[in-house]
């Protein structure tokens, strides 16, 4: 078998995940005796497996998240580890994108700079397609300030356009039962909560901030 031209042909073809695979086979003792069909075999599931690592990662630098090594896996359910909303928003995020997810993460507050920026320069139509078109939309720290009325314009927009078509994940410091005056305008409060609060899953965390458990304990690696 001449390896060298099979090698080149699969990286031409940008069969990444079988190069490598084909690599480390022929130095294994144990592949020597493999069918054709077996080794096919090995080589086509190692290309499988790279190209959805490739996907996933390709998810998880489209959603931007804050916290990108957070999984629901390191949850730690037996000790007080206090309350990092932005985090286990995050944790839940990678589930998303590892499940073959869109995820996009948006911090409400540079969110609204970013709408204001694009309206003005005229990206405003490919930043709302990427909001509403995302399956899983995080809007991490809703509130305290009140929004103004192009916020409350565009916030009923992206959540018209994503009602029972996406998921939206939203991250509050506020009851809910504020949430109608951070809108202010009730017109605008109704309808965007109506879209919001209907069908949601609500998850009320208790115990003290992540950042100042952290802050006590001297490691401030992950924060809310």
């Amino acid at each position: 078998m001449l390896d060298r031209p099979t090698l080149d042909q699969l990286k031409s073809l940008k069969l990444d995940g079988m190069a490598e695979a084909f690599v480390e086979m022929q130095g294994q003792d144990g592949t020597a005796t493999l069918s054709h069909t077996e080794w096919l075999g090995l080589l086509i599931d190692r290309e499988s497996a790279s190209r959805e690592t490739k996907r996933f990662e390709s998810r998880m630098r489209t959603a931007k998240l804050r916290h990108g090594g957070a999984s629901p896996e390191d949850i730690d359910y037996k000790i007080k580890r206090g309350v990092g909303k932005t985090w286990l928003a995050c944790a839940l995020a990678q589930a998303a994108c590892r499940e073959g997810g869109t995820v996009l993460y948006k911090r409400m507050l540079r969110l609204f700079d970013e709408l204001e920026m694009a309206h003005g320069d005229g990206r405003f139509p490919r930043v709302f397609k990427a909001l509403t078109k995302t399956q899983l939309l995080i809007l991490d720290d809703w509130g305290p300030d009140r929004l103004n009325a192009s916020q409350r314009r565009d916030l009923m927009k992206i959540v018209e356009d994503r009602y029972e078509v996406g998921s939206t994940l939203i991250t509050s410091q506020l009851p809910i039962d504020t949430w109608h005056d951070v809108i202010r305008e009730p017109t605008f409060a109704d309808a965007i909560l109506d879209r919001l609060v209907h069908n949601a899953y609500r998850v009320e965390l208790t115990g003290q901030s992540m950042r100042k458990t952290k802050v006590k304990t001297g490691d401030e690696s992950k924060e809310n």
